[in-house]
């Protein structure tokens, strides 16, 4: 509706009266808000929570604000991120779990309900500047395609920039990058990183924010992709933290929870919890097991410690510029470390991402490559233990180890104590009515969380709120003043059968000591309070389904599912996310050329980058075919010229036992070569398809990027898949990769 014009209009100028809407005036009083969130980052991996690993630019925040020593999260990334920018429980907006699956009930559609206002959109609406650099993780897989659909994208969710990664996890030097709403290709420069990128996105947002809009205030999220595997970071920083976890997961533990009661954020007296059955005693480890974890656990850390220098780097130019007074900057984790590199972890996180556990042994020579492009690490279990130290479990799990993260806020205009810790019980649904308060925006929306602000001033005040839920693969918990109710949920089990753990959260800060036995009215008190919030919040039905059964009740939307595809030349990259790079399948490329002459050479299709990939090619009037995966590397050659003239060229991949495939070369349908390959995956990087082109970090050493096939002779490729996809391998790494 076209709004009223309150001027005049006659019959020329000067008989009409001019009008201008008022511009919106900005609060002069309103601070820029600062959002970091770092990725599977334990609650004890920063230097100011009881850390070995440096981390001066997040300890610096702390000294001048405070540590949040109480805050909690959901035990996944896409759960905590819908919480954190609605205020709501993450099952009342859609997002159950994770974005990547749509289950089929209103609680779990693998995005945030359009009708429910996220942070940015409320804060645009009320004259803020609105930025995102990193990772977002809270669109469906099917909606990360160069053509969208967009409407669950950063900036139809009430950013105005993005720059970053849609899917959950990415590779630091070849990420699939995008910004706005089009991919990008990172930046071909020498010792590119992701994290420096991001960096450098969020000082240019911010240096554009106060050159046109000088007046306003500025959200501005920085995700970084760390410290979510695959650990990668240039390698000083990681040869320093070699001989510092010698001394194992096990002492690593002990020593953190002593200098934890040192600074000040555990209570004296606070338990150190069992070591879990499926760890290792640090002491019952081959030296050759002891090596290579110590270089994995180096790896993260010199990762961390990378990845808090680039924060560093944007607080700095908030000084530079004279904004850090009054900018409201949060750091903290989506979630608890990670177990997802299993009992082993690896020096290329593509082997447990494979579904592949190989022995510290099969790593030993891989190490010289740690960090870098070819050696991007996971950690075992026992290094995610520690991170969490002292609490039980990781990431995935409701207890403390999956669920309380570390949170530094610093706020030189709002916090009257610097260096004060604070203690009060908050949750990610918290932190939206809290920024909105200390903002002083009024909004009808109506939240689950409450406003922290008060503890800025007072490290006594009551906190916001007496009742928390948590649900997440069945896995259960309730806390209520100061008890709480913990269970880990079977799969497959009656959940009335369910064995429950009670804790006195005030008198156990690490939830070590279970009163069930000795409380057990006080327990069924919090379970029947618990079922009245699931009721409430919506998380039924409850579903422990495997995301394997999930995926078989309602196959997954989007290329994956496609018998045939159909791609042209000069189109743009096929994310990994897509689900259709991998080699595993049975599958078959027809490339239809209009024309060939004698000396045209260039890639038609690459999927996978160094790390590991296959390509098609021409070279010398022939087809070659290479394939790597983890080390093996397969390469295929036609002894058959191509002709010229109009024609049609292909691969064919069958699999066979063992990972293994047959792969074939096609003149039309004539079979020219064949060979077997060894190590197909659905995995073989974190780089996607490429169409006449292999862009970035080239598949094959015997060409140069792009090495780009002439666009005006290729007419399409036409993908056809001869089987279903493995909804095994495809959910393995959905969760994998989360």
């Amino acid at each position: 509706m076209q709004q009223e014009f309150p001027g005049r209009i006659g019959t020329t100028v000067a008989e009409s009266e001019a009008w201008w809407p008022e511009q919106q005036a900005a609060n002069g009083s309103q601070p820029n808000i600062l959002m970091v969130i770092l990725d599977d980052t334990g609650w004890s991996d920063f230097g100011c929570f009881g850390s070995e690993i440096n981390t001066p630019a997040i300890d610096g925040l702390a000294e001048e604000g405070l540590r949040y020593t109480n805050f909690h999260v959901t035990p996944l990334c896409s759960p905590t991120r819908a919480s954190l920018l609605t205020g709501r429980n993450h099952h009342s907006v859609g997002m159950r779990f994770l974005a990547d699956a749509d289950t089929g009930f209103p609680n779990s559609r693998g995005c945030v309900r359009p009708d429910v206002p996220m942070l940015p959109e409320i804060l645009r609406r009320n004259g803020y500047g609105t930025y995102l650099a990193g990772k977002w993780h809270l669109a469906p897989l099917n909606e990360l395609t160069p053509a969208g659909p967009f409407h669950n994208w950063p900036l139809n969710r009430g950013f105005d920039r993005f720059y970053g990664f849609l899917d959950g996890c990415t590779d630091q030097y070849s990420p699939e990058l995008v910004a706005d709403n089009h991919s990008i290709e990172p930046p071909a420069r020498e010792g590119y990183h992701l994290s420096e990128d991001l960096a450098q996105q969020s000082i240019r947002f911010l240096k554009d924010h106060t050159t046109y809009r000088p007046h306003a205030p500025f959200f501005l999220q920085l995700a970084l992709g760390a410290t979510h595997a695959p650990f990668q970071a240039p390698r000083e920083y990681i040869e320093k933290y070699i001989d510092v976890f010698t001394k194992g997961w096990d002492k690593t533990r002990s020593d953190r929870l002593k200098r934890q009661v040192e600074l000040g954020v555990v209570p004296d007296g606070t338990a150190l919890t069992e070591r879990l059955a499926d760890v290792r005693a640090w002491e019952e480890l081959s030296s050759t097991e002891q090596d290579v974890f110590t270089h994995l656990q180096a790896a993260f850390a010199g990762f961390l410690e990378h990845a808090d220098a680039q924060i560093g780097r944007v607080v700095q130019a908030l000084r530079a510029m004279d904004l850090y007074e009054n900018t409201i900057v949060l750091v903290m984790s989506d979630n608890g470390a990670s177990r997802e590199g299993g009992p082993t972890g690896d020096v290329d996180c593509n082997a447990p991402y494979s579904g592949v556990r190989r022995p510290a042994v099969e790593q030993v020579s891989l190490l010289p490559q740690l960090g870098g492009p070819l050696g991007g690490a996971h950690y075992p279990e026992g290094w995610a233990m520690a991170g969490n130290t002292p609490f039980r479990r990781y990431k995935q799990f409701v207890d403390l180890g999956g669920v309380r993260s570390p949170l530094v806020v610093s706020w030189p205009a709002g916090i009257s104590k610097a260096g004060e810790v604070r203690n009060q019980f908050l949750h990610a649904i918290d932190i939206t009515p809290t920024l909105l308060d200390a903002a002083n925006i009024e909004t009808d929306t109506t939240f689950d969380g409450g406003s922290a602000v008060a503890t800025f001033v007072d490290a006594a005040v009551k906190e916001p709120r007496e009742t928390q839920f948590w649900e997440m693969l069945g896995h259960r918990a309730i806390r209520h003043d100061e008890w709480k109710a913990v269970t880990a949920h079977l799969h497959g089990q009656d959940y009335e059968q369910d064995d429950w753990r009670l804790y006195n959260t005030r008198e156990d800060f690490a939830e070590a000591h279970d009163l069930a036995g000795a409380e057990p009215e006080k327990l069924r008190t919090l379970q029947k309070l618990w079922w009245e919030q699931a009721e409430q919040i919506g998380a039924f039905p409850l579903d422990d389904r495997t995301l394997v059964e999930l995926l078989t009740a309602r196959g997954p939307a989007g290329l994956v599912n496609r018998k045939e595809i159909v791609f042209r030349a000069g189109q743009s990259h096929v994310p990994l996310a897509s689900a259709i790079t991998g080699s595993d399948r049975a599958l078959q490329f027809h490339i239809h050329l209009r024309e060939f002459n004698p000396g045209m050479e260039g890639v038609l299709i690459s999927s996978g980058n160094q790390q590991g990939g296959y390509v098609l090619y021409v070279r010398n009037d022939v087809l070659i075919f290479e394939h790597h995966a983890l080390g093996a590397r397969d390469v295929l050659k036609s002894d058959t010229a191509l002709s010229g003239g109009p024609q049609a060229v292909g691969l064919r991949l069958t699999p066979l036992d063992d990972r293994a495939a047959l792969a074939e070369l096609l003149h039309g349908d004539q079979v020219v070569a064949a060979a077997t390959i060894s190590g197909t995956s659905s995995h073989l990087s974190f780089w996607g398809m490429d169409i006449g082109s292999d862009p970035v970090s080239t598949v094959s050493a015997e060409y140069e990027a792009p090495f780009a096939f002439p666009e005006a002779a290729m007419d399409r490729v036409v993908l056809r898949f001869r089987d279903t996809p493995d909804l095994e391998d495809l959910a393995e790494l959905i969760e994998s990769t989360e």
